[in-house]
């Protein structure tokens, strides 16, 4: 009897594990090499031949052209671990990949995935308790501690040439926009703190600025450059001639019945101009266009104006101005203007905005020499406001440099001895895995990655918890006291994250696809079937990011 049609396929039992296990492999295998602070760079280039130089996992995974359903839920720990921790994405990814690598061989021992999958939980809640309890607490006022968090969080990205600096800007940036709660937490308010990139100079010259940072230019020359008392209209309306919503012809008889016309028109200009002027507005931030006459009317009653500013900048400008953002030009009146100052730093071609006294939003202005060495910076100081604003608002950390990991592995192999049945193994596969990372850590600095283990091990054995490798000299020393620090929050996040994907790939026991094992819809017969898995369903796309 045929239920299926002649285009689909269907991989089963053993042959469907061994076929997702192999894909989520391969992700986990194509970052591994970026981990650590001597962790190697990729080079991704997308279809358009657009360039990305970066050792960020999440960027990376996002960026490669992944066609296999297996993978893409192995890239959603990463996003999971970028929105709820801002960093660890690369290891979250590495410890699932080894989770299922030990499974198999679990599987090849005739151990039931149903076992694996509970000793693989039961082994995760309790490394989560175990972490909260080696984690150690921080006070948001240390400012050295965090400031080592930030840098921690930047070393072997492109921001660590100038981490010391970097790490001041990113501490004075969130304590200044963090705020006490009632019961006495911290609530760090990260929408407050704006990034802006500029090329051209060194990073070690970026700056944190107070408010806004506004990438445009003036209109018109004879717009005013600076306005101390600014009125300011947000405006996400086009100053320009308004257009029929259907096509329209006119008919035209003669020359004076054209001129009128075009009266018209800039009657309508005239009367926009004027409806800005009645609000009290003399600063306009329009994120459509403005007519070329518009720009002279307003130039000439005085109103400095800016075009094309980008959403997230308008958004932004609201929160450090106050005032509404008006979508329709005609209703915009007095209590919709937003109040502070506006000046202009020819040198950079910047507009710098500062607010009220109410006001505490920042902005990062990040420099670099190049387009792609700015970009990285952005994205690894991304990274490091997001861990520093965990640490203020969390308040624990913990040690790095694979310190944590051994710890945990050590401690769940005690664990095991009270577990049961064969869930008792999967709970020292979990270990195992977990020191996948000091491994990793100690190869990409070239390292031999056994003997570190071993010595990584005796010292915890010793009672030395906060015990991991400095990369740089190749011992085993304190890498607390040493200020490699990372947040408790993105450890449980990336434990947590690396086991549901792993048991979510170890219940699949047959896939059913309608055509191609794919996701992107292709026609070509690459990668679909068991027999070739080689091609991973299109994950030959990963080709440009090696």
């Amino acid at each position: 009897m045929i239920i299926m049609g002649e285009d689909s396929q269907r991989v089963k039992d053993k042959d469907a594990q061994e076929y997702n296990i192999s894909a989520a492999r391969a992700v986990a295998e194509a970052v591994r090499s970026t981990l650590g602070p001597k962790g190697m760079d990729k080079m991704l280039v997308d279809s358009m031949g657009d360039v990305t130089i970066t050792n960020d996992g999440v960027t990376i995974l996002q960026t490669m052209d992944i066609d296999n359903p297996t993978a893409e839920m192995i890239v959603e720990v990463a996003e999971t671990q970028e929105d709820e921790a801002g960093d660890g994405t690369t290891t979250a990814v590495a410890i699932a990949g080894e989770l299922l690598k030990n499974a198999e061989d679990l599987l090849e021992q005739e151990i039931h995935p149903t076992a694996i999958i509970k000793g693989f939980h039961l082994a995760s809640e309790q490394a989560r308790a175990e972490v909260d309890d080696v984690a150690t607490a921080v006070d948001p006022d240390d400012e050295e501690l965090i400031r080592k968090v930030a840098e921690t969080s930047m070393t072997g990205k492109g921001a660590e040439l100038e981490k010391e600096v970097l790490a001041d800007l990113i501490y004075r940036a969130v304590k200044q926009v963090t705020v006490e709660a009632d019961d006495g937490s911290h609530v760090v308010d990260l929408e407050n703190i704006a990034m802006e990139t500029q090329t051209g100079r060194s990073a070690g010259e970026s700056e944190l600025l107070q408010g806004a940072v506004v990438d445009k230019d003036p209109l018109h020359d004879d717009m005013p450059s600076e306005v101390e008392d600014a009125n300011v209209l947000l405006l996400n309306d086009p100053i320009e001639v308004e257009e029929a919503d259907v096509d329209t012809q006119v008919s035209i008889d003669s020359p004076d019945q054209l001129q009128q016309f075009l009266d018209q028109e800039e009657d309508q200009l005239k009367q926009k101009v004027e409806q800005i002027k009645a609000t009290g507005a003399n600063v306009v931030f329009c994120q459509k266009g403005v007519d070329d006459l518009a720009q002279h009317y307003l130039a000439k009653e005085g109103i400095l104006a800016a075009r094309r500013v980008k959403k997230s900048d308008i958004s932004f400008l609201r929160n450090i101005l106050g005032g509404n953002i008006v979508s329709d030009v005609d209703a915009a009146t007095a209590d919709d203007l937003g109040h502070g100052s506006v000046s202009r730093d020819d040198a950079d071609e910047l507009f710098y905005v500062e607010g009220g006294d109410d006001a505490h939003g920042v902005t990062l202005l990040l420099r670099g020499s190049t387009d792609h060495v700015v970009d990285e910076l952005e994205r690894g100081v991304q990274d490091a406001l997001d861990v520093v604003s965990t640490a203020v608002s969390d308040g624990r950390l913990v040690a790095g440099g694979g310190a944590i990991e051994v710890e945990l592995a050590s401690r769940l192999r005690d664990y095991a001895d009270s577990v049961e049945g064969r869930e008792q193994l999967a709970v020292e596969a979990f270990a195992d895995a977990l020191e996948l990372v000091p491994r990793v850590l100690a190869e990409n600095a070239g390292l031999d990655s056994i003997d570190t283990l071993v010595d990584l091990r005796a010292a915890h054995e010793g009672g030395d918890a906060h015990a991991g490798l400095n990369v740089f000299s190749g011992d085993v020393e304190d890498t607390f006291e040493a200020g490699v620090v990372e947040t408790a929050h993105a450890k449980e996040q990336a434990l947590s994250s690396a086991t549901e994907a792993a048991n979510l790939v170890l219940k699949i026991d047959d896939i059913i696809a309608a055509g191609d094992l794919s996701t992107g819809g292709n026609d070509d017969d690459e990668g679909g079937a068991p027999g070739g898995m080689g091609g991973m369903g299109g994950m030959g796309g990963m080709g440009g990011a090696m």
